[in-house]
C-alpha cells in the first residue's frame, strides 16, 4: 500500500501536463481491458469454446461417453474463474526428498514417527499439507497416491500408517510417514465392515488433531489418484472453510466452477476434501469426531453429512459459489463432480470429456469387486504404477479379438435361450484364450479382474487389463516383438501349422488345431 500512496502523492504534486498524460493512460487501460474481457466472455466466444476439441489427456481411459441430458441442471451463464498462478513453494525446513531411500540400516525409534506439529511443519509448503492414511493392505495404493503427487511436483505430503508394518515399509521406500498409533489389522478390511468404519473414525480423529496446528489440510483416501495439481484450484476460494467432493453423478455446471450447492442432492463424499484451520472448521471437526466416537454405528461420511447439513444455506453472497453450513458460520463449497471425479463420472460417464474439461482427480467409488476392482479400474485407465516386471513378464503376452456373429445379436427371438447362447459364445472364446495362454505359458491381455483360487480353479493363468498394450510403461521391445496368429481353412495352400510366417509378423494356423498340432 505504501508504494501506491507514494505514486498517488507524486501524481497529485506533478504538473498539469503530466497529470493529463497519467489520466489518459489510465483511462485507456480501463477501456482496453473492458474491450478484451467483453470479447473473451461474450456468448459467441463461450459457444465456440464449448464445441472446440477436448484437451489432450494422456492418462484418460479408453471408454465411450454416455449421453447426459444437461439442460435442466446447467447454470444459465458460462463463467470461467481465473486460476491463480502457483505460488512459489517454500518449506520451513530442509528435509530429504521423497523417494530418497534412507542410508541407515537401522529403523529409528517408533516414537520418532508420532504425529506432532514439528513433524507436519517439516513437510508443509505454503501452509498446506496433503495427507492420506491406510494400513499395509493398501501399500500399493499408497505408493501410487504418493507417486502421482510427486510427478506433479508436489512434496508437501504425509502418510498416516494404521499399523507398524506400514510405518516400516514406507520409511524404507523414502515416503514421509507417521504412526497413527491405531495398531489395526494389516489385512484388507473390506468396505462396510466394522474395521472399515473404525478406519473412518480414525480420519475424523486425524483431522481434529491436525487443524489446531494451523495448516491447511487436503485429506484424501488412498483409493484415489491426483491427475492435476489441485492447490491452485483451492486457492481460488480463500474464504472457504471446507471444500468437499460429492457423490453427484449429474453435472450442475458446464465449466470448472464449484457445483451449485442447491442442485447437489447426493451425499458429500469425505474421500477428498480441503480444510482451512478456521475456528468454524475446527469446531466442526471436533463435533464430527465426538459424534462418531460416541456411536460406532454411525458411518463417518453419514455423520459428516448429517452434521454439516444441519443448517445449509443461504449462499455466502449473491454471486458466491459458497454456502453457509453447519452452524451458519462455516463456509462450504462443493467440488465439481465433473473434474473431481467419482468412479462413475470418470470411468463410466467420462463426464470431463463431454464437458471439455481436464480432471483433477478420480476417486474409485461406485466400483465393483472391492479393492481388486478399484485397482483394476485404475490400471485400465493407466493411472496405476506397477513395478517394471509387471510390464515385461518372461513368458510374454497374448491378446485376442473377440467376435460375435451377427445372427446371435439380431436374429430370432430375444429370450432367455438366445441370451444364454450369446453369453455362452463369448465365454467360450475367453475359455479358449485362457487355454492357449496356459499352453504357451503367456499372460493374457483381457477384460479380467482378479486371480482365482488355485485349489478350486486349477493353476493360475496370468492376465493384464485390456488397455495394457497402450500403456506407456510397457517397454518398446515388448510392443515391437508382436506376432499375429490368424486361423485359416486347412484346405488352403498357405494354411499349415508351421513356425514360418506367411508375411512379416503374421502366423497362420488351421482352425480346430490341437495342442499336438501347435507343438
Amino acid at each position: 500500500m505504501g508504494g501506491w500512496r507514494n505514486w498517488y502523492q507524486e501524481l497529485v504534486n506533478s504538473k498539469p501536463l503530466f497529470l493529463t498524460i497519467y489520466t489518459t493512460v489510465i483511462v485507456g487501460i480501463v477501456f482496453s481491458s473492458f474491450y478484451v474481457f467483453s470479447a473473451v466472455y461474450s456468448p459467441s466466444s463461450a459457444s465456440a469454446n464449448w464445441f472446440s476439441s477436448p484437451p489432450s489427456i494422456s492418462h484418460s481411459p479408453v471408454a465411450a461417453s454416455s449421453y447426459i441430458n444437461v439442460a435442466p441442471n446447467f447454470s444459465p451463464t458460462l463463467k470461467v474463474s481465473a486460476i491463480p498462478p502457483p505460488r512459489p513453494q517454500s518449506r520451513s525446513k530442509q528435509v530429504k526428498p521423497i523417494w530418497e531411500v534412507p542410508q541407515t540400516k537401522r529403523l529409528p525409534s517408533l516414537k520418532s514417527f508420532q504425529l506432532t506439529k514439528e513433524l507436519v511443519e517439516q513437510r508443509v509448503q505454503d501452509n498446506i499439507i496433503i495427507m492420506t492414511f491406510g494400513n499395509y493392505a493398501f501399500m500399493d495404493f499408497i505408493l501410487n497416491w504418493v507417486r502421482r503427487l510427486t510427478d506433479l511436483g508436489l512434496s508437501n505430503i504425509l502418510v498416516g500408517a494404521l499399523d507398524t508394518k506400514l510405518v516400516k515399509a514406507l520409511y524404507w521406500k523414502g515416503v514421509p510417514v507417521f504412526d497413527m498409533g491405531s495398531h489395526m489389522s494389516t489385512m484388507d478390511v473390506g468396505w462396510g465392515s466394522p474395521t472399515f468404519h473404525k478406519m473412518g473414525r480414525e480420519k475424523a480423529i486425524l483431522i481434529d488433531s491436525v487443524l489446531p496446528f494451523g495448516f491447511e489440510l487436503l485429506m484424501c483416501d488412498t483409493d484415489m489418484v491426483w491427475l492435476k495439481n489441485p492447490l491452485p484450484y483451492f486457492a481460488r476460494y480463500p474464504d472457504a472453510d471446507i471444500l468437499t467432493s460429492s457423490d453427484q453423478v449429474v453435472p450442475t455446471v458446464v465449466d470448472d466452477r464449484l457445483d451449485i450447492w442447491q442442485q447437489v442432492g447426493a451425499a458429500y463424499n469425505v474421500g477428498i476434501f480441503h480444510w482451512r484451520p478456521t475456528e468454524s472448521a475446527k469446531k466442526f471437526a471436533k463435533e464430527w469426531k465426538e459424534m462418531i466416537l460416541a456411536d460406532d454405528k454411525i458411518w463417518d461420511q453419514n455423520g459428516f453429512n448429517d452434521l454439516i447439513r444441519r443448517q445449509l444455506g443461504p449462499s455466502v453472497s449473491e454471486d458466491s459459489e459458497l454456502v453457509y453450513a453447519y452452524d451458519g458460520n462455516l463456509k462450504l463449497g462443493v467440488l465439481p463432480a465433473s473434474i473431481f471425479c467419482s468412479g462413475h463420472t470418470y470411468f463410466v460417464q467420462a463426464m470431463y470429456k463431454q464437458l471439455r474439461l481436464e480432471p483433477y482427480a478420480v476417486h474409485t467409488t461406485f466400483q465393483y469387486a472391492g479393492t481388486e476392482g478399484k485397482r483394476h479400474r485404475l490400471r485400465e485407465a493407466m493411472v496405476f504404477y506397477d513395478p517394471p516386471e509387471y510390464y515385461d513378464t518372461p513368458g510374454g503376452f497374448l491378446s485376442f479379438k473377440p467376435f460375435i456373429p451377427k445372427s446371435l445379436l439380431l436374429d430370432g427371438k430375444h429370450d432367455l435361450e438366445s441370451h444364454f447362447a450369446l453369453v455362452n459364445y463369448q465365454m467360450k472364446q475367453i475359455r479358449t484364450a485362457l487355454a492357449i495362454a496356459s499352453v504357451l505359458n503367456r499372460t493374457l491381455v483381457n477384460v479380467m479382474l482378479q486371480q482365482l483360487p488355485e485349489d478350486e480353479y486349477g493353476p493360475g493363468i496370468g492376465f493384464r487389463e485390456y488397455s495394457f498394450m497402450d500403456n506407456p510403461s510397457v517397454p518398446k521391445q515388448v510392443k515391437e516383438s508382436r506376432l499375429e496368429v490368424q486361423l485359416c481353412d486347412d484346405t488352403l495352400i498357405d494354411c499349415q501349422a508351421s513356425s514360418n510366417t506367411s508375411s512379416p509378423g503374421i502366423l497362420r494356423f488351421p482352425r480346430h488345431s490341437s495342442e499336438e498340432t501347435v507343438f
